[in-house]
């Protein structure tokens, strides 16, 4: 980004010298995709540290000595999605099967409509009850999902997308944020396994690929 930055320098002064002063600014619709790409790549930042921190990383010793970060997509604001959301106020708590014998108590809190490469999806999105006495997740929602990556590209049992509880009507999924159930990583975890019904029929190239041990 330095050298970049010197050499757009170099030419502005160039072009100053030449008495011309031409000056091309970025649109809005350029600003805020500049912007979201940014967030992107702090948010993989801030997940390769979690991981690289033994006191916060998934990872075995074994594989953590030598992490050197996980493998992303390439940050895609195309996969950056405003869904409508439909809140489910009637839906009644049931038990979520994990990769373990534990099940987490789940609440359907509402269901995300968008499009996404050209078709039409639904996902249905949860509230984690028994994280609610924290204060921390008050307003935490979870998506867990599955698409035609997995068991290829991306870990075979699905990804995560943390949220939060939206005021309005509307939703905005980040799929860029996705990331693997820490059981991907070691097996000591237990993980909420992914409901069928957020099976996406498409592929989702962004977010964390599959871990490859190492």
């Amino acid at each position: 980004m330095k050298y970049i930055c010197c050499v757009f320098l170099v030419l502005s002064l160039l072009a100053c010298g030449q008495g011309k002063k031409y000056h091309k600014s970025e649109s809005k619709t350029e600003l805020a995709s500049s912007s979201a790409i940014v967030a992107i790549l702090d948010f993989q930042e801030e997940l390769n540290l979690e991981y690289k921190d033994p006191e916060t990383s998934p990872l075995p010793d074994r594989y953590r000595k030598n992490f050197d970060g996980l493998e992303f997509f390439k940050p895609d604001t195309n996969y950056i999605i405003v869904a409508k959301f439909e809140r489910t106020p009637d839906a009644v708590p049931f038990l979520l099967a994990t990769t373990t014998s534990r099940k987490t108590e789940e609440l359907l809190y509402g269901i995300a409509h968008f499009e996404l490469n050209g078709q039409e999806h639904e996902l249905e999105i949860y509230q984690s009850l028994g994280l609610l006495d924290q204060e921390e997740y008050e307003d935490y929602l979870f998506l867990p999902f599955l698409d035609e990556t997995n068991g290829e590209e991306t870990y075979g049992g699905g990804r995560y997308i943390d949220l939060t509880i939206p005021e309005g009507e509307t939703i905005t999924i980040d799929f860029n944020r996705a990331y693997n159930p820490y059981c991907a990583y070691n097996k000591k975890y237990s993980c909420p396994l992914v409901p069928r019904q957020n099976c996406l029929k498409t592929k989702v190239i962004a977010g964390v690929k599959d871990f490859i041990k190492k």
